[in-house]
């Protein structure tokens, strides 16, 4: 067994990919991850899924490939230029709401949401209002992060806020989880 993609890439993805590279876009999300988000997505038919931090499209390229026709998908961002991107392979899509907002101000204008699918890929949903967040998911619902494993992009004493993340989630009563030492370092834990 070996780390590679076997199946096919989204439809967008390779394209995405250019224009992410092009615009200089340094946080997207690692192929791995996307591959695994593609196949939890497809355990939750007809289910309402959430991305926190949509940065270019890649992972939402991902999310899209495994939800059914029934799904729908939020995806937030609070960068235009790079949502932008997203929009023009991805905006076609009627199953994809892309929303420009400050995740926060998202967060906590729309705590009555309720979703099967949380990917938390920026701050807000991960290192801040984690509650809130959590507060959101469904039961039966799973809640994704990644990059817990040291990045080369993180800035001074990130490594104290991803090891205090997760000592909280490793706490909660609420969720049974999973810390994955592959890809960028993933957690998937389910609500109870």
């Amino acid at each position: 067994m070996t780390e590679q993609i076997n199946q096919p890439l989204p439809g967008a993805y390779t394209q995405i990919l250019a224009a992410t590279q092009a615009s200089g876009f340094t946080m997207a999300s690692d192929i791995l991850t996307c591959s695994l988000l593609r196949t939890l997505a497809a355990s939750k038919p007809g289910g309402k899924f959430l991305e926190l931090g949509t940065g270019t499209g890649l992972s939402t390229a991902w999310i899209l490939d495994g939800m059914d026709h029934a799904s729908t998908l939020v995806s937030v961002d609070n960068d235009k230029s790079f949502l932008d991107i997203a929009s023009q392979y991805l905006g076609a899509d009627t199953r994809l709401e892309l929303v420009a907002f400050d995740g926060g101000d998202w967060l906590h204008n729309n705590r009555s949401q309720t979703y099967d699918y949380i990917f938390a890929d920026t701050w807000h949903g991960k290192y801040q209002m984690l509650e809130d967040t959590l507060a959101m998911l469904n039961k039966g619902g799973l809640y994704i992060i990644d990059d817990m494993l040291p990045q080369p992009n993180w800035p001074e004493g990130h490594h104290e806020k991803v090891t205090n993340l997760l000592a909280i989630l490793d706490a909660r009563q609420d969720l049974i989880l999973t810390r994955q030492v592959w890809a960028t370092g993933i957690v998937v834990a389910v609500k109870k």
